[in-house]
């Protein structure tokens, strides 16, 4: 069914994230297995858009949600696309087929007085493990940067006399991000301790494990959930709470919408969109609590 040849244009063409990659070899798996048990059917030319429209419909049942319904159906479009393109099929299936709607959900923050006090009142330690969480920490809700941005930075991306930061977004884009005055002082005693620490380190991936190798994902999220846990009891406590909160907090208060994105990293202005919602419940409570008229009045 040509899926190696699928991941390989996926990650060497177009540069997709090793949890993306993940993603869709679980996604198309799925798919694949349906149609053999369902339809018995295993040659991909056969697949038709009415096949499509019934895993949709057992994923539904099974209680899928639609956002993770879409996820798949974008690796399938994606799948089908590939297989088009080099004429392994004559027409794509997924042209008829439609997606289901996803409701807006707006992204949970981290609120401004809980990242206040974990900074300065959660003791880190003063180890190199302590001073490495704290950078972390601080490198995520300073800059926005996501998880995979941060687990992939090299010491060569940062230039603190310029106080920026270079980072590798998805599609393998490069962006740079400011560095405020206390990160570049937290990165310089960092690098300082971590040579102690790991003198055989050398100049190449910024962030070390416990034993001294490139820093993981999951290890990051580990260390993001340990510590979120201590401020907010909310459900999520990732890293990607702390890039909602970063964009957030900018908004409420009064960042141009277009810088947010670009620090971001988004490619259009639609993504970042979202955080305004934030901004406008917050004033919406406002004007209720102040304004006579939207105050709840008994109807004469």
């Amino acid at each position: 069914m040509k899926q190696h040849l699928f991941f390989q244009y996926l990650e060497l063409e177009k540069r997709y994230s090793p949890h993306t990659l993940k993603a869709y070899q679980t996604d198309l798996s799925q798919f694949f297995l349906f149609l053999q048990k369902t339809y018995e059917l295993s040659d991909v030319r056969k697949v038709r858009h009415l096949h499509i429209r019934s895993w949709m419909v057992e994923l539904l049942n099974k209680g899928v949600g639609t956002r993770s319904i879409n996820r798949k159906l974008s690796c399938l479009k994606t799948y089908f696309k590939f297989l088009r393109k080099r004429k392994v099929i004559e027409a794509n299936p997924m042209a008829k087929v439609i997606a289901p709607k996803v409701g807006k959900r707006l992204p949970q923050v981290i609120g401004e007085k809980q990242m206040s006090f974990l900074f300065e009142n959660v003791e880190f330690g003063g180890g190199y493990n302590g001073i490495r969480n704290r950078l972390i920490m601080e490198l995520f809700y300073c800059t926005g940067i996501r998880c995979a941005e941060l687990v992939g930075l090299q010491h060569a991306d940062l230039d603190l006399d310029a106080l920026q930061l270079k980072v590798r977004g998805k599609g393998n884009k490069e962006r740079l991000v400011p560095l405020a005055q206390h990160l570049v002082r937290l990165l310089n005693n960092y690098i300082n301790v971590k040579a102690t620490a790991y003198p055989e380190s050398g100049s190449g991936s910024l962030f070390l494990s416990d034993k001294g190798q490139p820093i993981t994902s999951s290890q990051v999220y580990k260390i993001v959930r340990r510590y979120l846990s201590l401020v907010t009891t909310a459900d999520q406590r990732s890293p990607h709470v702390l890039r909602h909160s970063f964009a957030t907090h900018l908004s409420n208060n009064g960042a141009d919408l277009n810088a947010i994105k670009e620090l971001l990293g988004h490619s259009s202005l639609a993504a970042t969109q979202v955080y305004t919602h934030n901004s406008i419940e917050k004033l919406r409570k406002v004007y209720e609590q102040a304004h006579p008229k939207a105050k709840s009045q008994p109807i004469p």
